[in-house]
């Protein structure tokens, strides 16, 4: 066996025993139950024997781990009803009357027994406590296990009754339940004669059954809150349009998150799900790229024009703001600004930006005692010009993540992305490079703010692509120290607009929840608001749980021998062939970067060379096949689509008249011409590394000359093919889609003056296979019709005749259920899209003869 095999056995191996340690020292996040803030009918219950009782010839007991769910008002109600023998109860109850000096009671029957018992309240609603209740036949005792305190209760207790164990809400027999307070249960276990019988984690992800793990014996639980799936998937918690430009801050010791508008001051308390609206007496000046700030110096919430270096304090008594902002401002400079407010100096400190084309390293200061404004002259090591980096805040400074920006600030010359974390330093002004990230496989930029953990030396940050219009947010945990990072719970939808888009993350420490919050400004003057939530701890894998705490049980070396066996048997019997040493091919080829495997290229997967794509996102690759994409600044990415494109559709290209009337309109003749004569050098470096490929000026028109022979343009095949459409045959047809397939025309960029492009491509797509399935007799290849169908439908939903199409080869398989779900999926998209119900019927579409009915 070579050395390369065992290496790969190696990784696979330490890959699965990692996995299984992972699983032994997950903690259990427990079942949350629905109180009153829930309708009866939707208050959660657990049945740990539905259909069934369960009987014990020895002493047994019930433990289990109890935690209240914050920030609800009442808390009245039933933890656990145990009914004996189908008629006596003995009841754990809640009563959060605020008289009663211990709130947590025992119940046998319709009285109360001597066991009355308190949790500190800051314990009950910030940790699990451990409750046991013992049943002992010998002694006719019950007792209850409370943190280090033992409560007993003389009773009459018989061998092999039945029991029915039920929390929360229930309906058994007579036993009709729906108090039920917001609490989370976990860890439950009953043990008879000190060995555990039952245990159910209460681990699960979703669904209505609680698994139980030594005798299979589920449990059945209606409305659950599964807390593990609030520690992996983000919740919307609050989505709001609100009027103009809108800026965001975050109130911590309230947990309050403020959206503030030229008219209004929307707060929404977290803990409470509740939005005021503080409607202003006078409007204050508001523009896209503006923020807004909460500190705890005078509980003040600032309104924050860098530009003019003003900031306006809100009355909040008053309704109105201190301070009218300089409305004479068109757009800000300082677009993605980080900020932070020092408690050690009573100072706002606002870092970077961008805006007019240019990256800012500026660090700007207001002093709140003297009222003053500073430039402040950072010493230390370099902070690049950027914008879209993440900031987060420490007693002597402030970490500054990543970032998008060049060296000299201009954003014509070498933009690229930053991944430096570097400490500004409060007491000597300097900055201070901590390390690099290694570069990623795809580039990232971060949100406005990361959250520092000081005791343990980490932050937490969301990062997502700013290249792409339909991005997402991902939370990342990292450390400050060494340059290594890893990925937090799901991703947030961010459609990403640039300027016109913005997000920030905040933690709760109140509610051990993370904030995100997204903001995005439409043409319509209106702002998209969205606050996201994620509990904490989150975590990385959904996987089932093994165990709880720090202690191995024997059930997990259990596990991690058969996975060591597991993995022994596929590393003898499959070590050529197993998906899984493909997996651990692509590890070993691989480097790591951060919490990123960059996976390098697989033996005889063919690189592609001199090639570029303008069908779906905007690639170029040189003839060693790298990729070139990322040296477009976006002025001279928009350059090279006119001039190609120009170039392609009319062969002659385009003339310096509409290439400065689309690009440097807003110049001078002079100004414009230099503008032009920069860019289009810049480019013809770019493109020098493509062979075959040059910009070339021809009466006063620019061009790029491409040679088909050594440089693949999908555009180009396009045209081609397009040309040919009242014959085009089925291969072509094939060729055809094989291109069309990336996705749409240019779908990455949006320029006005692509539009048309864009638009005349659509049409001629649809109308190209529509013109060759009329071509062809549906029933000799009704499964390639279908096929057709869908390409039509990706660029037209709606399209009446490939609906046909479809519908009528479908009927011709046999499969007349699938074409009837495929009319209705039909009808339901013509109605969203036009606002009015499609006429036709099935029947007529399958057979015209019927007639049209509405």
């Amino acid at each position: 066996m070579n050395t390369r095999v065992l290496k790969k056995g190696y990784i696979l191996s330490l890959f699965f025993i990692l996995l299984f340690c992972q699983l032994a020292d997950c903690q259990s996040f427990g079942l949350g139950f629905a109180g009153y803030e829930a309708h009866q009918d939707k208050r959660t219950s657990l049945d740990l024997s539905p259909e069934r009782t369960l009987s014990f010839g020895n002493n047994f007991e019930l433990s289990f781990d109890l935690a209240f769910r914050p920030n609800f008002r009442t808390y009245y109600g039933y933890i656990i009803r145990i009914i004996e023998n189908g008629n006596r109860n003995i009841d754990i109850i809640y009563n959060d009357a605020p008289l009663d000096q211990k709130h947590f009671r025992l119940i046998i029957g319709d009285a109360y027994s001597k066991i009355e018992f308190e949790i500190p309240r800051e314990r009950l609603f910030g940790q699990w406590n451990h409750i046991r209740l013992k049943f002992d036949f010998d002694k006719q005792l019950l007792s209850l296990y409370s943190g280090n305190k033992v409560y007993a209760q003389s009773i009459n207790l018989k061998k092999n009754n039945s029991y029915k164990f039920l929390f929360g809400a229930s309906s058994y027999h007579s036993s009709q339940i729906i108090d039920v307070p917001a609490m989370i249960i976990s860890n439950v276990r009953i043990a008879e004669n000190g060995a555990i019988k039952y245990k159910w984690e209460l681990n699960e992800f979703n669904g209505n059954i609680a698994h139980e793990d030594v005798k299979q014996a589920s449990a059945a639980v209606k409305n659950p809150i599964w807390m593990k799936e609030k520690h992996y998937d983000w919740n919307l918690t609050k989505d709001l349009t609100l009027n103009g430009a809108v800026a965001t801050a975050f109130d911590q010791k309230n947990e309050a998150i403020y959206m503030v508008s030229k008219d209004s001051v929307f707060c929404y308390r977290l803990s409470k799900d509740s939005l005021i609206s503080n409607a202003c007496l006078d409007r204050q000046f508001m523009i896209q790229g503006m923020q807004s700030i909460f500190i705890p110096y005078k509980n003040s919430l600032l309104d924050i024009n860098v530009d003019r270096k003003q900031i306006a304090r809100f009355d909040f008594n008053r309704k109105i703001w201190d301070k009218k902002l300089d409305d004479s401002l068109l757009m800000t400079g300082f677009y993605h600004y980080n900020k932070f407010f020092s408690v050690a100096d009573t100072s706002l400190y606002m870092i970077g930006g961008y805006g007019y084309h240019t990256f800012k390293n500026t660090v700007q200061c207001y002093h709140f005692s003297s009222k003053r404004w500073e430039i402040v002259k950072a010493g230390g090591s370099f902070l690049a010009p950027h914008y879209l980096s993440a900031l987060g805040t420490t007693k002597s400074g402030a970490y500054i993540l990543g970032g998008y920006g060049s060296r000299n600030g201009e954003q014509d010359l070498n933009p690229r992305y930053f991944y430096s974390l570097i400490f500004f330093n409060i007491k000597d002004r300097s900055f201070k490079k901590v390390y690099d990230l290694k570069l990623p496989p795809s580039d990232f930029v971060f949100a406005n703010s990361m959250i520092i953990d000081e005791s343990d030396s980490t932050y937490f940050a969301l990062m997502f692509d700013k290249d792409k219009y339909e991005s997402k947010l991902q939370l990342i945990h990292g450390s400050l120290k060494k340059p290594e990072f890893k990925k937090l719970g799901n991703s947030i939808p961010y459609d990403f607009e640039d300027i016109h888009s913005f997000a920030d993350l905040f933690y709760s420490k109140a509610d051990n929840r993370f904030i995100a919050v997204t903001l995005s400004h439409g043409t319509n003057d209106k702002s998209k608001v969205n606050i996201y939530t994620l509990y904490s701890p989150a975590i990385t894998l959904i996987v089932p749980m093994i165990t709880i705490g720090n202690k191995p049980s024997s059930n997990n070396v259990i596990y991690l021998i058969v996975g060591f066996i597991v993995i022994s048997i596929v590393f003898l019997f499959y070590k050529r062939t197993s998906i899984f040493f493909r997996y651990a091919d692509a590890i070993v080829d691989s480097d790591i970067a951060d919490g990123v495997a960059i996976v390098g290229e697989k033996k005889g997967q063919k690189k592609i060379r001199n090639a570029i794509f303008l069908f779906g996102d905007l690639q170029v690759f040189d003839a060693d096949g790298n990729e070139l994409t990322k040296l477009f600044t976006p002025l001279i990415k928009e350059l090279f689509l006119i001039i190609i494109i120009y170039s392609i559709r009319w062969g002659r290209g385009i003339s310096s008249e509409k290439l400065e009337e689309l690009l440097w309109s807003d110049k001078s003749s002079d100004s414009a011409q230099s503008n032009r004569s920069v860019n289009i050098g810049r480019l013809k470096n770019i493109l020098s590394k493509i062979e075959n490929c040059t910009v070339s000026k021809e009466s006063g028109h620019w061009r790029i000359d491409i040679d088909d022979n050594h440089l693949t343009v999908d555009y180009k095949n396009y045209l081609r093919l397009a040309q040919n459409k009242k014959s085009i045959t089925k291969k072509e047809i094939l060729d055809f889609t094989s291109i069309i397939r990336r996705g749409a025309f240019l779908s990455d960029v949006e320029y006005e003056w692509l539009d048309v492009f864009k638009s005349e491509i659509m049409n001629e797509i649809v109308d190209i296979y529509l013109e060759f399935s009329a071509s062809v007799n549906l029933a000799d290849d009704p499964k390639f019709m279908i096929q057709l169908a869908n390409y039509i439908f990706n660029f037209d939903p709606v399209n009446e005749e490939a609906m046909m199409i479809k519908c009528k080869a479908l009927a011709h398989l046999g499969k007349h259920s699938l074409a009837k779900i495929a009319f209705e999926k039909f009808s339901k998209e013509y109605e969203i899209i036009y606002g009015e119900r499609f006429k036709k019927k099935f029947q007529h579409i399958m057979d015209p003869d019927t007639g049209v009915q509405s």
